[in-house]
């Protein structure tokens, strides 16, 4: 992949950041108490450090599948260089709804575990076989606890339903752990980049501060977390990419 890195020219590369709310910047607003879009949302503070164009194409409620096919057709139109993807945490996840209504039922999450890796694996190659670098990124972890009361809307009854059919709330974070350990073995077998965001939020000695009450979005200072990382990744990888880090690049390079 550093082939890629002298196509570049002074003013930088064409990203496409593909995702879901994380990075479309959605925050839950705690006093209007609703779903808000975070202005400083790390994709943001990133179109003011990196040198080019940054669109960002990520939608609330996004998951893998839904977001690829929408891929494929800006790829074709913007032609980037460089493209962010950001999925798994709705593809993990469950209509709870569903399963506190019938929790004796057969239920699957929204997007099949083999179907991810594979859907994850053909987007990777099928970009690199365009010459376009694929950075994968890492989920954050969730806060079981508070995730639990958040999709059973602290419903004693709900909350029963779901725990029967779970079995343990714990099993939460590890059912969104299987996934982001994919995005982790797709890095490794396609030899791509990785940002681990994940290892960023188990760093802190509380990584639940950094996450709104749902338990699963990243609040402020959690995009702030996300945003350093990234930063951090670029340093190391395509230094001359940040405004004011290109100067030396070339004797770094």
């Amino acid at each position: 992949m550093s082939g890629f890195q002298h196509e570049f020219g002074n003013d930088g590369a064409k990203y496409i950041v593909s995702g879901d709310s994380i990075s479309k910047g959605v925050i839950y607003d705690e006093v209007r108490n609703k779903y808000v879009i975070l202005e400083d949302n790390y994709v943001s503070l990133l179109q003011n450090k990196l040198k080019g164009a940054v669109r960002n194409t990520a939608r609330f409620g996004n998951t893998l599948l839904k977001g690829i096919s929408n891929l494929k057709r800006d790829v074709m139109k913007e032609k980037p260089n460089i493209v962010l993807i950001e999925y798994g945490g709705n593809d993990c996840d469950y209509n709870w709804n569903e399963i506190a209504k019938d929790p004796g039922r057969e239920h699957h999450p929204k997007t099949d575990f083999h179907t991810f890796e594979k859907v994850l694996m053909e987007t990777v190659n099928d970009l690199k076989s365009q010459q376009i670098i694929p950075i994968l990124m890492s989920l954050p972890p969730l806060n079981a606890d508070n995730y639990f009361k958040w999709v059973t809307q602290n419903d004693p009854e709900a909350q029963q339903n779901v725990l029967k059919w779970l079995g343990s709330v714990t099993k939460i974070y590890w059912w969104q752990e299987r996934y982001n350990s994919t995005i982790l073995k797709v890095s490794e077998l396609t030899k791509t980049k990785l940002i681990d965001v994940r290892g960023a939020f188990l760093q802190q000695p509380d990584f639940t501060k950094f996450l709104c009450s749902d338990g699963i979005h990243p609040n402020e200072a959690g995009h702030r977390i996300i945003f350093d990382k990234v930063v951090e990744f670029v340093k190391s990888n395509y230094r001359h990419l940040l405004r004011d880090g290109g100067t030396n690049a070339a004797c770094e390079g």
